[in-house]
């Protein structure tokens, strides 16, 4: 179990060296996992930042998702399991 956890301490660092350099990413980590997941473009020309925008009727609006985000994969390392147990209450 140490060296899965050495082992994904060693891989955040080139990960978010990564996700610096190669645009707009979001870098999440805890002690149960790492994710790497895409985020708009900024200079999107369809999108203009915003991720996407709203098609349809105006009472039943629908969320159009731009592909400068929604269209690339993400990437999770699980390290740590989550602790299933009864509930608190």
């Amino acid at each position: 179990m140490k060296r899965l956890v050495v082992l994904a301490a060693a891989l955040a660092v080139p990960a978010a060296v990564l996700v610096r350099t190669a645009g707009p990413w979001r870098l999440m980590a805890s002690r149960h996992g790492i994710w790497i997941t895409p985020e708009p473009r900024p200079s999107c020309p369809r999108c203009h930042g915003a991720g996407g925008w709203w098609d349809g009727d105006p009472t039943f609006p629908d969320m159009e998702a731009c592909g400068c985000w929604a269209g690339r994969r993400s990437l999770s390392i699980p390290l740590l399991p989550y602790r299933v147990g009864p509930a608190p209450f």
